[in-house]
């Protein structure tokens, strides 16, 4: 293994630089299993829906899988107009990229959500309720930051959500 260390400086903040060590594995099939702890602390309340508050992690690696749309593998609109179909299809290639890195649901620590209709927030909630318990067999569902947009890249797109993992 060797150690790289890399200054951090927050420009938003008046805030005192920061000196982080990362270890760098030369073989990362060796490196450790992540700890992945998702809490829900009493003094910030009961989440609102599906997901923790939040991930705290431990890992020698991060996977940032970009905002998955409802495609097939020709790149073709699954579900047009149907959000609970396009939601499916979204989880499905998530889980084809978590596969890929050799990973699954239960290395996710963070969701970014992107809805294009507000009136879609019951049908997430209530799909989320059927996949999870699947996905999340354990209960300990990653945060989600859920955001209403205008539009997606293309109009019959009505959700994207984008993945965060640990290994």
């Amino acid at each position: 293994m060797r150690s790289q260390t890399v200054r951090s400086e927050n420009l938003f903040c008046k805030l005192r630089p920061v000196m982080i060590t990362l270890n760098q594995s030369t073989n990362p099939k060796v490196a450790d299993m992540p700890e992945i702890s998702i809490v829900n602390p009493q003094s910030m309340g009961r989440p609102l829906s599906l997901y923790g508050q939040i991930a705290r992690v431990r890992a020698s690696e991060f996977v940032f899988i970009s905002g998955q749309l409802a495609t097939d593998l020709d790149g073709s609109i699954v579900g047009k107009r149907d959000f609970d179909a396009q939601m499916k299809q979204v989880f499905s290639n998530i889980e084809k990229g978590l596969k890929s890195v050799e990973a699954s649901f239960a290395n996710v620590v963070q969701f970014t959500t992107y809805l294009v209709h507000s009136q879609d927030i019951a049908s997430f909630r209530r799909v989320r309720e059927e996949l999870f318990p699947t996905m999340f067999p354990t209960h300990r569902y990653p945060p989600n930051t859920l955001l209403v947009v205008d539009r997606l890249v293309q109009e019959d797109f009505l959700i994207e959500i984008e993945t965060i993992a640990a290994l």
